[in-house]
């Protein structure tokens, strides 16, 4: 039984030796950046030496879990896997408790993320135009469900429906996952959801997706048009996604994450799941992901100003 007892006892010192690192997902379990997150920890903890665990603080659009990371210690133990409704918030919100650029350390970037538009099946519309002219001669009685105030699926579609001249009622929920259940269920007309959560229900008969959201077809959709495509000129919409740490992360210590992540990167596993979940895999180097992060805040900046959208 002592014997027994000391075994346990280093075991339990072994693990509390060992550090462990937080990936913050700002969203709840099931969306994108949650997915996405949890299909790389285990094999970059293991590049790491030490473990990598995820943790979801979900709320106000993301920014209660973004405010968290860019409040912790610049030690590379607490990270947030960030998407466009990170650079988005410095537009939309009237106050943050942070900066979106200058209380965070670019570290690591994963790959780059398309939206689909999905209505649901009850709307006679089969095209973007179609949809457009039914919202149109229907004014404030369309719901459009998003992941919360905020998120990329919000402000997504506020810029859709403010380039298409449409009034739509905005239902925010916690996460992609939820909104997109709204528009299955026929509580919510429309919804703009990332790839990840759009894929699943291709051919459920619930939903009818009208476009992609890119500059071009997705290659995980090829046979569905863009929104451009489809009828409404000028529009597109997508999402880088990667790894930031709070400001004044150590260079050495960027550089090791960075690294492994670049490895994981060109593993087949890691991009098998990737290519699951509607991500294409781009790595870059910390600056290149930094310069990124500039330019989307700036285009963010005039989408929101399109949308009209405002959060006090």
């Amino acid at each position: 039984m002592r014997a027994l007892i000391a075994v346990l006892a280093l075991v339990a010192a072994v693990a509390q030796a060992q550090p462990v690192t937080k990936i913050v997902v700002p969203f709840a379990a099931g969306g994108v950046q949650d997915i996405v997150a949890r299909s790389f920890n285990a094999e970059l903890g293991a590049l790491l030496g030490r473990s990598v665990i995820v943790e979801n603080r979900a709320g106000a659009g993301g920014t209660i879990g973004t405010g968290f990371v860019a409040k912790s210690a610049p030690d590379g133990q607490t990270l947030i896997l960030a998407a466009a409704s990170h650079t988005i918030a410095g537009s939309l919100y009237s106050k943050l408790p942070y900066d979106p650029l200058k209380d965070f350390t670019p570290i690591a970037h994963l790959g780059n993320v398309d939206y689909v538009l999905m209505i649901a099946a009850a709307v006679p519309a089969k095209t973007v135009a179609e949809f457009i002219a039914y919202a149109k001669a229907n004014p404030g009685k369309l719901n459009y469900a998003s992941a919360g105030n905020g998120s990329a699926t919000h402000l997504s579609m506020a810029y859709f429906a403010a380039m298409a001249g449409i009034e739509m009622v905005h239902v925010p929920f916690k996460a992609t996952g939820e909104a997109v259940n709204e528009v299955l269920a026929g509580r919510a007309q429309a919804v703009i959801a990332a790839n990840i959560g759009a894929i699943p229900y291709a051919k459920d008969a619930r939903v009818r997706m009208l476009a992609s959201t890119g500059k071009r077809r997705s290659k995980f959709l090829p046979d569905l048009p863009s929104v451009e495509e489809g009828g409404l000129r000028g529009y597109s919409f997508d999402s880088w996604i990667g790894l930031l740490g709070p400001a004044g992360v150590p260079r050495e210590t960027v550089r090791a994450i960075n690294a492994a992540m670049e490895k994981l990167l060109h593993e087949p596993g890691i991009l098998e799941r990737l290519d699951k979940q509607g991500v294409v895999p781009q790595a870059m180097t910390p600056e290149a992901f930094g310069e990124l992060l500039r330019a989307d805040y700036a285009k963010m900046a005039r989408v929101v100003k399109i949308s009209g959208a405002r959060i006090d």
